[in-house]
């Protein structure tokens, strides 16, 4: 396939796109994980993130393969139609790179490699999302982002707050440490 259709829109424009859309995917991504995935109707597919995985894959995995449709027609939309649209695809995509680099590898350890971060931003995306799970459900749970992790003290005040709830013990995730 030619990339030509890409030259009718000038490439800043479109790089400019993308990386708005990597944005508005994580907005998009906290609403579908707190309110779909943790809701009734999303929830079939994502208990299974909630409970030890047996295997390689679990049924949560259907999300990604469904926004992978959904950017795959993003590109071939854009590729027949109004360019805009494969950069829209651009950003989906990148966006799900980096889910699976920092969510899939860093957080759930899916790589045949282990990374536990030290400091800084990575350590506390990666607290923030065991305090995720720091709930046994799908109610009461914090830090619906994958991309953006709210400060660490204040999930575990939360979490401490449902005391109504099974919640292991927020205070096993150290806190983050400053350099």
């Amino acid at each position: 396939m030619s990339f030509e259709f890409l030259t009718t829109f000038p490439v800043w424009q479109g790089l400019l796109i993308a990386l708005g859309v990597v944005v508005a995917m994580e907005i998009t991504a906290y609403a579908v994980h707190r309110w779909v995935m943790h809701g009734p109707l999303g929830w079939g597919w994502h208990a299974s993130h909630h409970e030890p995985r047996e295997g390689m894959f679990e049924r949560n995995d259907l999300y990604a393969v469904v926004f992978a449709f959904i950017a795959t027609g993003l590109f071939m939309a854009g590729a027949l139609g109004p360019v805009w649209l494969w950069y829209v695809g651009l950003g989906t995509t990148m966006y799900g790179v980096l889910y699976f680099i920092a969510h899939d590898g860093l957080v759930h350890q899916r790589w045949p490699f282990r990374i536990v971060p030290k400091g800084g931003y990575m350590q506390r995306l990666y607290q923030a999302h065991r305090l995720h799970h720091a709930v046994d459900g799908r109610d009461g749970c914090v830090s619906f982002g994958f991309l953006y992790a709210p400060p660490i003290r204040k999930l575990k005040a939360d979490l401490k707050s449902k005391s109504h709830l099974r919640v292991r013990d927020p205070d096993d995730v150290p806190e983050l440490q400053v350099r």
